[in-house]
């Protein structure tokens, strides 16, 4: 029962710390609350969650050693999926003074955004083929049971943290101007250029 225990408790504070980290699943969460609510951080995870419980799938089966070709694709592919999604948002922050209040159909599907920021996440990737399939297998060597709580921590820990931030700032938005907004949503599709730039260039 304490193993059990314990495997939740790491799931927690490694799903917590990943989640702490500014990255594309975060500014996409922002830039969806403000849109449509507080109900986008839990729709996002639900999409994250979702690629995350085929990753760990796919770990079980020992499918966990890729190639550098295969981390280089990675890089390059989620990279440029990145930059052309903040490209996007920056391109629709500009209208947004005259749309604050009406729901944006590029964010429409939530959960899809959820799946699109995680998969082409290179870091996403990269730290599942590493720390993740380590942390999975370690709960394996306990049990079956023991891998899912693990993931069970670690999903409680996306969820709450994701919920907290949609709902912070679909509040905070009736206290934003329409100029603040925008640069609001400006800055979320900068950082997701300039961390998909990153990626690629990193290769």
């Amino acid at each position: 029962m304490f193993e059990l225990l314990q495997m939740l408790a790491i799931g927690f504070v490694v799903g917590m710390t990943g989640a702490l980290v500014p990255g594309p699943m975060l500014f996409v969460t922002i830039d969806t609350s403000l849109k449509r609510g507080w109900k986008a951080g839990p729709e996002i995870f639900a999409g994250h969650a979702i690629l995350e419980f085929l990753v760990c799938i796919l770990i079980i089966y020992g499918i966990t050693a890729v190639s550098d070709n295969t981390v280089m694709a990675i890089s390059i592919l989620g990279g440029a999926t990145l930059v052309v999604f903040g490209i996007l948002t920056i391109k629709n922050a500009k209208g947004a003074a005259s749309s604050m209040h009406q729901h944006d159909k590029a964010t429409s599907k939530p959960v899809l955004a959820g799946i699109v920021t995680s998969a082409s996440n290179p870091y996403f990737w990269l730290w599942w083929l590493a720390a993740g399939s380590a942390l999975i297998l370690q709960g394996l060597e306990i049990g079956l049971i023991a891998a899912v709580m693990f993931m069970i921590g670690h999903w409680l820990a996306d969820l709450g943290y994701f919920t907290v931030v949609s709902t912070s700032f679909s509040k905070g938005k009736k206290l934003m101007s329409p100029k603040v907004y925008e640069r609001v949503l400006l800055s979320c599709g900068l950082f997701l250029v300039l961390f998909g730039s990153w990626f690629i260039i990193g290769t």
